[in-house]
């Protein structure tokens, strides 16, 4: 039986951008950063270092020659917030694409671009 979500895989063309965006512009925390020696490379980030499901920065052209079955167009992701107002503003400040702020039957919510365009949402949710 599955009881949670580890990892959400987040294929980029750019590791160390996305590292960067997620950063400093979003506020996520580095959980660790791996090199295999061969190549390989990957970043874990998440919201905050006790965050129970993490993303993982993988580069998007070596994963396709490895396994060029794979899908790897970005997830769609809902992330939450407590205060949205505030997000959506900082996030603005710092060049972020963002767009309207909506409210859904859900709740209030509004998406955002990435520095390699993949828009994702966020939710407010207390």
């Amino acid at each position: 039986m599955i009881h949670k979500i580890g990892q959400i895989m987040l294929y980029v063309n750019n590791q160390d951008e996305s590292k960067a965006f997620w950063t400093e512009k979003v506020g996520f925390t580095v959980l660790s950063e791996e090199d295999n020696g061969h190549g390989v490379k990957w970043i874990e980030i998440a919201p905050t270092a006790e965050a129970e499901t993490s993303i993982v920065l993988h580069n998007k052209e070596l994963v396709a020659k490895m396994e060029p079955e794979l899908n790897l167009a970005p997830p769609s992701l809902l992330l939450f917030t407590e205060n949205l107002d505030a997000l959506y503003e900082d996030l603005k400040s710092k060049q972020v694409k963002v767009g309207e702020l909506v409210t859904m039957p859900t709740g209030r919510v509004f998406n955002f671009a990435d520095n390699e365009d993949n828009y994702f949402a966020v939710l407010e949710k207390k």
